[in-house]
This record gives C-alpha cells, structure tokens and sequence, in this order.
C-alpha cells in the first residue's frame, strides 16, 4: 500500500493522524494518490464511514484534495502556506514595491481616536457580555452602505475582510464545495478557500471587474459561491463597472441559491462609483474594511448581508473570539466622525500615481493595467526571469504567481510611495526586464 508505507488506525482520528505524519515527515509526497475508502477500511478492517470520516478531516485541513470519482490526493503544498512562500526577499538597497501596503503618510494618526475612544463610558473597561457591535459604527457604517445602495440588512463587525470572508464561507458551505474566484485574485483568499476544504473555479478579470461567460461556466459547472472584489481588486485594481454589474445580475439571477460575497476594501482610496450585486442572489454578504485607508492595524471591518447568512456569521464569531474589540470599533467611529481620512484626497493620490506608471509604461511598450486602487498589473512573457531582473536593478516587485491560477503570468507593482522620479526609473526598468534573457530563480 502506498509504496513502503502503510496507514494505520483504527478510528478516523488516528487514521487521519497516520496520513498527516507520513505527509509531514516525506513518506507520503505531494502529488500521491491515496487508496479509496472501501479499499483502506477492508485492509484496515473498519467501516467504510470511518476512513471517511478521516479523509473529510484531512481535507478540512488543507493536507489532501479530493476530486470525486479521481480519487483524494495529497495537496502539492500545503494549503496555507502555498502562496506565502512565492515571494520576494528584499536586499538591503532595493526598492520594494511588492508590498501592497498603503502609503504611511496618507494614514490619519490613531492617538487623538484611540484616546477618545479609550474614555467612553467614563473609561470603564469593557467585559463580557457587551453588545457586539458599536452604536455609533454602526450607524455610520449603515448610512455609508445606503448612500452606496447596499441592500438593507444586519450589520457585524469582523477582524478584516479575511475574517469576514472565512467566517461566512464556512457557515454556509460545506467541505468539497466550489468557490468561483477572481483568476487573478487576492493569494490570501486563494489560499483560503482550499484551506477550508473547499475547491476553486477561476473566473477570470479585466479591466471592469469578473468575466461574465466565466462566472457563467463555473455556477454550471456547480459553483456554490462567488468572491467578487468591487474595486480596487488586488492585483489587478479592476473595479465592477455599471454594465458589467447589470450582467454579472442577470447570470447570478439564473442561480439564486449562490452564496455572493463582496469585498469592497477598497472604500476609502477609490473615486470610483461602486456598483454592488448584493441581494440579486437569496445569500449574500458584503463586508467593508478599514485597512487600506485607515491603516492595517485597526483590524475592523463592517459587513451586512440576507438575516440568515448573518446569523450564522454571528453564531460563528460567537464561537471564536466572541467580538470584535469594542475600542477598535469606537476608534474607527471617532475617525470616521472627525473626517480624519480626506478619502478624495487619498483616492487622487494613488490616481496619480498608477496613471503616472501606467503612461511611464505605455511609452516604452509595456501594457499594464490599474483602474482602482494602488496596484498595477504588469502581464508579462516570462514571471521568473522578469521578477529576476528587476530584482538585480534595485527593484523588488510581487510575483504575479502568487494571484494566479490558471491566468497568464505577471508581475505586481504597488504605487504607493512612488515619486514622479521613481515612477520613470521603475518603468525603464521593467521594459529592460521585458527583453528576452536568462531567467533566475526567485523563490
């Protein structure tokens, strides 16, 4: 069985355990086939349920795949940190623009909020029981998402968008179903959604956000759920136009059980309109972080969606760390009330920037793409060597295999800090890099 190694076990956990170890230690390498269930529960003498029950367990964890009538397979990587390991190291001297960060000096300064924030209630600290979601967030999260024209529905708070996403995900679906994601897309949720057990479709993106004919192809094909960026899509700062929103609808509303979630991170650093889906299908979510235009570290992000999906998240969060921290929740209140972000301002800002590359680029021969947001997608013939060159000019720009599943390679570059002298150094270095050469290694 399996070469030299054996599974052993007799219960779903120890079974599970057994797979896990031989994964872990190499006698079990990435790629191998394990036997199929009634297989292994005869020569392990147990009940077919059992053995089950063990592969659902290693699949939750990210160590197998499965496939259907293929068979499960042991993952090529591990599912969490797959991606994490397709990046750049920075040398002393080189310039980063691979980071996605926002840009420090357009981030408000959090002290005067925080001390604020900190003497509500006459200072007293806040326990268990408190109410989950802030008074004041919460009405002018409400109000935002109305001006915008978000359905109405609950609001929650979450620790990002990341959390909102997972948290949702996995109140709703179960392992082994598929998730239609934007081909490129955000690595986090790439990684995410197979973490969770889940399987990905790619949909792919232009310049006006999801393609219509994919999304199409993955909800026939079964795709339970859809991860929509509105704007700002990282990496390739897409943003949902109106006549792609009216046909991204008249798809979805062809398949109403679709659980539709939508990340709006970029609220704050766009100057763009925002164009929701939400409420076209009967599941949705639509979450709302601070991240880009009032700094990471915050952690906060508002979500509303249909009464059900909402309460499951709830009765999820409850579970876990139970709320969102009450100060962080009034900090962003206080921010928000006091206009501490001049969110034009920013969104012109990061305009500037991205148009400023994007026109450096077209001039020496370079397509590149960024409606929205602070990155700009390069595509590019050869990933490797192009990250490799750049690397030996001084600059260190984001793999694009990192976004991807099955799109065409590229690179990410990230404006945020980009002077009008860095931006026309960078793009005569990013043509140079274009020209065939010896590729190198940058993993």
């Amino acid at each position: 069985m399996l070469g030299e190694y054996r599974i052993e076990g007799r219960g779903a956990a120890e079974i599970a355990a057994s797979v896990e170890r031989a994964v872990g230690d190499g006698r079990l390498e990435p790629g191998r086939l394990l036997p199929p269930m009634r297989v292994l529960a005869a020569e392990l003498g147990v009940n077919p349920n059992t053995v089950a029950a063990a592969y659902r367990v290693l699949r939750d964890r990210g160590v197998i795949e499965t496939a259907g009538r293929r068979g499960s397979r042991v993952r090529s990587a591990p599912a969490t940190t797959e991606r994490d390991s397709i990046r750049v190291e920075v040398p002393e001297g080189v310039r980063d623009v691979s980071s996605g960060n926002p840009d420090r000096a357009l981030l408000p300064p959090l002290a005067p909020a925080l001390a604020a924030a900190a003497a509500q209630g006459n200072g007293e600290p806040v326990l268990y029981g408190a109410i989950p979601v802030d008074p004041e967030l919460e009405r002018r999260a409400r109000a935002a998402l109305d001006a915008d024209g978000v359905p109405d529905g609950p609001l929650a708070v979450a620790s990002g968008s990341l959390d909102a996403i997972e948290r949702v995900l996995t109140a709703r679906l179960k392992p082994g179903d598929t998730v239609a994601v934007e081909d490129p897309g955000w690595s986090r949720t790439l990684d995410l959604v197979p973490a969770l057990g889940l399987r990905t479709a790619p949909v792919g993106v232009d310049d006006e956000g999801p393609l219509t004919e994919d999304l199409r192809t993955a909800l026939e094909a079964g795709a339970r759920a859809l991860i929509v960026t509105d704007r700002a899509q990282n990496p390739t700062g897409a943003a949902v136009s109106a006549p792609r929103a009216r046909a991204l609808r008249s798809v979805l509303k062809a398949y109403p059980e679709t659980l539709l979630i939508e990340d709006d991170h970029g609220h704050g650093i766009v100057d763009l309109p925002l164009h929701p889906l939400a409420g076209i299908t009967r599941h949705w979510a639509f979450v709302r972080s601070v991240a880009k235009a009032y700094g990471p570290d915050l952690r906060i992000a508002v979500l509303t969606g249909d009464p059900v999906t909402l309460d499951r998240f709830r009765g999820r969060q409850r579970l876990g760390p139970g709320w969102t921290s009450l100060l962080l929740q009034r900090t962003v209140a206080r921010l928000w009330a006091d206009g501490a972000v001049d969110t034009r301002a920013v969104a012109a800002a990061y305009g500037e920037r991205r148009a400023a590359l994007i026109d450096a680029l077209a001039r020496r021969g370079v397509p590149a793409q960024g409606r929205s947001g602070m990155n700009v997608w390069v595509p590019v013939p050869d990933e490797t060597g192009a990250v490799a060159r750049l690397l030996h000019a001084g600059w260190a720009v984001a793999p694009g295999a990192r976004f991807r599943l099955s799109a065409q390679p590229g690179i990410r570059i990230t404006v945020s800090a980009l002077t009008a002298e860095d931006t026309e150094a960078l793009a005569a270095a990013v043509a140079a890099a274009l020209r065939p050469g010896p590729a190198r290694s940058y993993v």
